[in-house]
């Protein structure tokens, strides 16, 4: 290696300098006081655990998300964390063991052996809540209201959200007794949104016609509020717990719109991302002009499970590290422009500049003779006869 590529970082990894990490932090300090707000109790989650059970649950996805290595104590696989999901499941079920609903928060790195998208960060910070022990339409509202108040709290000047429900995708497939490599095939399909490839897919592999109108309609149904009375029309004859998910989706909605007006919500029932553990609801949440999500979450009842207890549970991720880049990020709660305190060996000016620490302000003493102020500096403390008083540079 040469002395020019030492100080090089790998793709897709990166560090986070101080103007950035200062927001970064006042972002993650609001957002994690907003939670304990509304009961929700911090955790810290270790970076590293045993494969055994940080894949367990989330399906393929995050399998080839985590980097592997193995513990040189045990000889065990283990993982660097690529979600925090898997972590507070397993502390809720062997770590608190708690009857009733429990509400956990995190906020922390995680690392992603590849990017998810050719631009993003392979080490994003995210913080988010977890809702265990209750399945009723309550929760999902409380989970999803609290999203939009974080982004809220975030500074993000308008919001954009999708809200869709598994169910719909899931029924749909059982009604037709797709196989699950046929299952799975039309979930990709649905994923790349080509109707011409799914329609393809449609007329080879579902002979039955009315499976196949479900089938065709199901990625026309997007857009507004109407989207759901047309899937009521278009999927007539579906499995009842279709008819529930849409009925669920409108409830939720109802009460999210009344509380959320300026949010912009999109209705998408083909909408099946993190389909092989989200059991329920699905939203995820957009900024204008910005591709990707900044945050998404969803109902996943059955992760429990894999540690031997399943309870309900519903929660939500945001990513700080894209907030952040779409400078949004809390720009009011930033502190003040230091103050610059000259070299001196005074007990007033000591006194002085501990002061101003304790009432909040950033002061950055000389440690020489130095004179000229560093050029962040918005004031100077100076002497005025017996006390020092502020003097802006």
């Amino acid at each position: 290696m040469s002395y020019a590529d030492r100080w090089q970082l790998p793709d897709g990894v990166e560090e986070i300098l101080p103007d950035a990490a200062l927001r970064i932090e006042a972002l993650r300090r609001q957002l994690l006081d907003l939670y304990q707000c509304w009961g929700y109790d911090l955790v810290i989650p270790p970076m590293i655990e045993y494969t055994d059970s940080l894949l367990i649950g989330l399906g393929q996805d995050i399998d080839l998300l985590t980097f592997r290595l193995t513990d040189q104590l045990s000889g065990r696989m283990m993982g660097i964390r690529a979600d925090i999901t898997p972590q507070i499941a397993r502390m809720d079920a062997h770590s608190f063991k708690r009857e009733g609903t429990s509400r956990l928060c995190y906020a922390g790195h995680v690392l992603h052996a590849k990017p998810k998208t050719p631009l993003a960060t392979r080490s994003p910070i995210q913080a988010g809540i977890e809702l265990f022990g209750e399945s009723s339409l309550n929760a999902d509202i409380e989970v999803i209201s609290l999203l939009l108040e974080s982004l809220d709290t975030a500074g993000m000047p308008q919001l954009n959200m999708d809200l869709g429900h598994v169910a719909v995708y899931r029924s749909l497939a059982q009604a037709a007794q797709l196989s699950a490599g046929q299952e799975q095939t039309f979930f990709d399909l649905l994923q790349k949104k080509s109707a011409a490839d799914i329609q393809n897919w449609i007329s080879t592999h579902i002979s039955d016609q009315q499976h196949a109108t479900w089938f065709a309609e199901l990625p026309e149904l997007a857009g507004d509020i109407a989207v759901l009375d047309r899937a009521r029309n278009v999927l007539a004859g579906a499995p009842a717990a279709v008819f529930g998910a849409i009925d669920d989706m409108a409830a939720i909605a109802q009460v999210v719109q009344k509380r959320w007006p300026q949010v912009q919500l999109h209705y998408d029932l083909s909408e099946v991302r993190g389909y092989h553990y989200h059991t329920g609801i699905v939203f995820a949440a957009f900024a204008p002009g910005f591709g990707g999500t900044i945050a998404r979450g969803g109902r996943y009842d059955s992760i429990g499970q894999v540690f031997g207890r399943a309870r309900p549970a519903i929660g939500f991720t945001v990513d700080i590290s894209t907030v952040n880049r779409l400078l949004v990020a809390n720009k009011g709660v930033l502190p003040q422009q230091p103050v610059f305190a000259p070299y001196s060996d005074d007990p007033a000016q000591w006194q002085a500049i501990q002061e101003l620490r304790q009432a909040g302000r950033r002061v950055i003493c000389a440690l020489n003779q130095q004179e000229v102020a560093p050029s962040e500096c918005s004031h100077r403390l100076a002497r005025a006869g017996e006390q020092y008083q502020l003097v802006e540079l």
